[in-house]
């Protein structure tokens, strides 16, 4: 009797650049163990994807689509969601274990960032409460760079960060030199960064000028800056640059953006008042130093799905810690996330993957250490840019073009049989 059993992948929360990376390693993985895993599936939209039973097989697509899922951005290959698996509905995770039971799935990867760890780690403790065979593992996924702790002991950066970092590096160079030719018009110019409580990517903007040239300033959701403070900041710069550029964090305290929330109960920052508008609004009302006008942008989404600004380095290192995952799995068991690390001990950036207790870094947060922030508040620290430059790579990703566009994977998405009765998720009652 064969003891081969499937595996299921499922991505969790916002995308990222390089969240495809992972997934093909994650099913290239699977298959240096034919022995023991037989069809990889795909739940459609995450875990959502997973209570509704709606899966399709992943082994068995087009050769040549799947290799595309290395350069393809975001999501859209097979979907992800911000639905939380709620403390008190425990009929949601009994019926995880149950799809798996009946797709004879016995490893369970789970692509994601805080949230989707804390979701990975109670499947995997329930699944051993129930008596199923259910191996559980989680792969890193976040732009933030918000999971782990500030002395990097869990890990060191999360795949998504470096692409996202390139991203507003790329950003800043042009917005500079836009600023820099409008500046009797358009002295100074805000733009908004992800990051509802952490602050790496908007320190990421100074990586486009690691000199200090360009007349920049920060705003972290670390430091305790309001809108009266950045008035005062910005009127100084302005009146010893004649422009600014101006940076905030998407959670910076200008006042009431409204309370519009996504599935995990966070701040959903793009379907409220943009910080970075109020902050324009402001520094016109209450007037400038220099004649013209400041005005804003917020990027949004593009910043995690924009695909022509990819680190190569993110999209390796991606694609390995969802190999690597594989084979961590295979020898340890359930309950561990794949995590990436840092030799510190080499004069050369050198990165390394290990293994960490789901249990240590479910719902773990990490903050822009306060040592990599500059004095003033508004700027980060050499140490930060020595850390945060080598993600970003020296070199553009390769971007798959045809007829003049991108060229992305399209899977086969066709359902597999269901064989679980009907069910309705807690959160869709």
């Amino acid at each position: 009797m064969s003891r081969k059993r499937n595996a299921l992948v499922a991505l969790g929360g916002g995308p990222s650049p390089v969240i495809n990376a992972s997934l093909l390693g994650i099913i290239e993985g699977c298959g240096d163990w034919p022995d023991d895993i037989d069809t990889v599936y795909g739940a459609v939209h995450g875990i959502e994807g997973v209570l509704l039973e709606n899966l399709i097989a992943l082994s068995g697509q087009d050769r040549t689509q799947l290799q595309k899922l290395r350069y393809t951005p975001a999501s859209g290959a097979i979907g992800t969601c911000r639905y939380k698996l709620q403390a008190g509905a425990e009929d949601d995770y009994r019926r995880v274990v149950e799809v798996a039971r009946a797709h004879n799935i016995g490893y369970f990867f789970y692509i994601g960032g805080n949230d989707s760890m804390d979701t990975a780690q109670k499947v995997s403790r329930l699944a051993h409460e129930m008596g199923i065979d259910l191996i559980v593992a989680g792969v890193p996924k976040t732009i933030d760079n918000d999971l782990g702790d500030e002395a990097r002991t869990m890990i060191d950066h999360t795949p998504g960060y470096g692409s996202t970092a390139r991203y507003w590096a790329m950003l800043m160079k042009d917005l500079e030199e836009e600023n820099r030719g409008m500046c009797v018009s358009e002295p100074v110019s805000v733009i908004q960064a992800m990051g509802r409580k952490s602050g790496f990517i908007t320190a990421a903007s100074r990586l486009a000028d690691p000199n200090r040239q360009m007349p920049l300033q920060l705003y972290f959701a670390e430091t305790e800056q309001n809108i009266d403070s950045l008035y005062e900041n910005v009127k100084r710069c302005v009146k010893e640059c004649g422009r600014c550029i101006v940076v905030v964090n998407e959670g910076f305290n200008a006042g009431d953006i409204g309370e519009e929330k996504d599935g995990f109960g966070h701040m959903e920052y793009g379907a409220n008042t943009a910080a970075a508008q109020l902050v324009a609004e402001t520094l016109n009302t209450r007037g400038l130093p220099v004649r013209g006008l400041a005005t804003w942008q917020m990027p949004g989404v593009l910043q995690r799905c924009t695909s022509v600004f990819r680190s190569a380095v993110d999209v390796d290192e991606a694609y390995e810690v969802g190999r690597y995952a594989v084979g961590m799995a295979m020898r340890e068991g359930t309950g561990y996330m794949a995590t990436i690390l840092r030799d510190r001990d080499s004069s050369a950036y050198k990165a390394y993957f290990d293994k960490i207790s789901l249990e240590i870094i479910a719902d773990s947060v990490r903050y822009l250490p306060p040592e990599w922030i500059a004095e003033d508040g508004l700027d980060v620290t050499d140490d930060f840019i020595s850390y945060a430059m080598p993600l970003i790579g020296r070199d553009m990703d390769e971007v798959r073009i045809v007829g003049g566009l991108q060229d992305f994977a399209v899977l086969d998405e066709r359902r597999i049989d269901r064989k679980c009765p009907d069910y309705i998720p807690y959160n869709f009652r």
